[in-house]
């Protein structure tokens, strides 16, 4: 029997002449301009680390100064991300993606301009706070445009493509403006990638339309912002100040506390701002946690391995962007061939566990390196099967996190992607910092009587904390396939519905 609420749904959705919903005419078009606003996203998590050296030079902050540039944006970008994904949801994503990507160009103008410390770091966290409304407005929007399976798993493997190579191509285009120009330009180029975005944007999306816009729930949205601000922010503290700080301790519970309290709201509220039933769905949960241990071993990757080629191998920054695109060459080529060939076939469920798998095989032949050892030997291979294993295991996810979502619900359950992602990286990069520090010392402790420890021993101890954390981050992966592969269904993800347009 049909439901009062279906037919208003039913109404409030109007189809095409071909019966599709959403934009569809002009959807690999829609894919292009998606792409470029996700990769100019993507890229500004690694592309400004490279620079920050030459930005503290030229404009005098102190190391200790110097993490903000950094924490600024993700403390921004990670508590905001749920906030963006419903703005999207209640006032349109062709808007949403539109003023977050006209923020992002103007916060990038200003960080390149800026005079001092202080502008950098507002330009920063205002990249942060737009970058939490473009970023779940895109793939929110490549949700609702490509709706019929085959084509749905192409679109989002280039997607996901984008999503896992964009660090790696960060680190390279980095290294590139700063050698070949100047730090400023890693925050002006952004400018050229919104411009394209922008024009694409305005040119093919098509203008939502709708019948009903709920009320934005205050209180969860309040309650969850502090809640991942406090867990980001706690995770920073104690990637500087140690796990035992009484700043880091007080903010990882009160962050923990605060999302008891923000699911306790959800179940209570009319309009919630997390409607559970999008993350209790057990193809889409698993699907962040999988998303979410791939932020936790990959950032810890790209953070330890560039330092081990570029402190111990010798490598400039363009170099090591260089010796990472084998590892984007396998991403791109897993992402955007294995979820259309192998999905309808095994299922995610075996897809996802053999991309984490092949990926933790990748991260643990890493820990076979040493002080001064052949990249074509050492190297070359693990980057090559983590390109492999985590551009499958993301790809799929990306299709799993936001399979049989309504329309209205897309743009939140979008963003619980970034959030699984952003919130991963934080962990990863406070955790295995923390472990690679642990085994330095430990190192130069058992290998130094008295004496001050040799240049022999420090680089022996540099490269046991970084085979350390490749161990870990192996292990991680290892764990991610168990977890989904008990928790996610073997059924191939269904396609969530377009959304209501008006025509053009």
């Amino acid at each position: 029997m049909t439901t009062a609420l279906e037919k208003e749904k039913a109404v409030a959705a109007p189809t095409t002449a071909d019966g599709r919903r959403g934009s569809h005419a002009m959807r690999w078009w829609v894919l292009a301009v998606l792409g470029v606003a996700q990769l100019m996203v993507v890229l500004d998590a690694t592309v400004v680390n490279i620079a920050l050296p030459e930005a503290q030079l030229d404009l005098g902050f102190s190391n200790g100064d110097r993490q903000w540039v950094v924490t600024g944006y993700a403390l921004a970008f990670g508590s905001l991300l749920l906030l963006g994904g419903r703005l999207s949801d209640l006032f349109g994503r062709r808007t949403t993606f539109i003023i977050g990507l006209i923020g992002f160009a103007a916060a990038s103008a200003a960080g390149g301009a800026a005079p001092s410390f202080e502008v950098l770091v507002g330009a920063r966290v205002a990249q942060g706070v737009f970058g939490a409304l473009l970023a779940p407005a895109a793939l929110s929007l490549l949700t609702v445009t490509f709706t019929e399976p085959k084509e749905r798993a192409k679109a989002f493997g280039i997607f996901g493509a984008i999503a896992g190579a964009g660090g790696a191509l960060g680190l390279l285009l980095g290294g590139a403006l700063t050698e070949w120009a100047s730090w400023r330009w890693v925050m002006y180029v952004n400018l050229v990638f919104a411009a394209i975005a922008l024009v694409g944007a305005i040119m093919l999306l098509a203008k939502h339309t709708a019948t009903v816009r709920p009320k934005l729930d205050l209180p969860g949205t309040l309650t969850v912002t502090a809640a991942l601000f406090a867990i980001v922010y706690g995770f920073s503290k104690a990637e500087s100040d140690g796990w035992t700080n009484s700043a880091t301790l007080g903010f990882l519970i009160g962050g923990v506390l605060l999302l008891g309290v923000f699911v306790a709201l959800e179940q209570r509220v009319e309009h919630p701002l997390l409607p559970l039933r999008v993350i209790l769905d057990r193809t889409r949960g698993a699907s962040y946690m999988t998303v979410f241990a791939i932020g936790i071993g990959m950032f810890a990757m790209f953070l330890f391995l560039t330092y081990y080629m570029q402190q111990s191998l010798g490598y400039s920054p363009i170099i090591t962007g260089v010796a990472f695109l084998p590892m984007v060459a396998g991403m791109v080529a897993s992402s955007t061939t294995v979820p259309a060939l192998l999905v309808p076939k095994v299922g995610p469920k075996v897809t996802v566990v053999s991309g984490f798998l092949v990926a933790a095989l990748g991260m643990a032949l890493l820990t076979r390196i040493g002080v001064d050892t052949a990249y074509a030997s050492h190297i070359l291979p693990s980057l090559i099967l983590m390109g492999l294993g985590l551009g499958t295991a993301m790809s799929t996810a990306f299709i799993g996190a936001t399979s049989g979502v309504h329309h209205d619900d897309a743009g939140v359950a979008s963003a619980m992607v970034n959030t699984s992602q952003q919130v991963g990286g934080s962990i990863g990069t406070a955790l295995l910092s923390t472990l690679a520090a642990t085994a330095f010392g430990d190192y130069v402790t058992d290998h130094v009587s008295g004496a001050a420890p040799s240049p022999a021993v420090l680089a022996e101890a540099a490269v046991q904390s970084y085979t350390t954390t490749f161990w870990w981050a192996a292990a991680i992966f290892v764990v991610g396939a168990v977890v989904t592969g008990i928790i996610m269904p073997n059924n191939v993800p269904v396609p969530s519905e377009g959304e209501p347009v008006l025509a053009h």
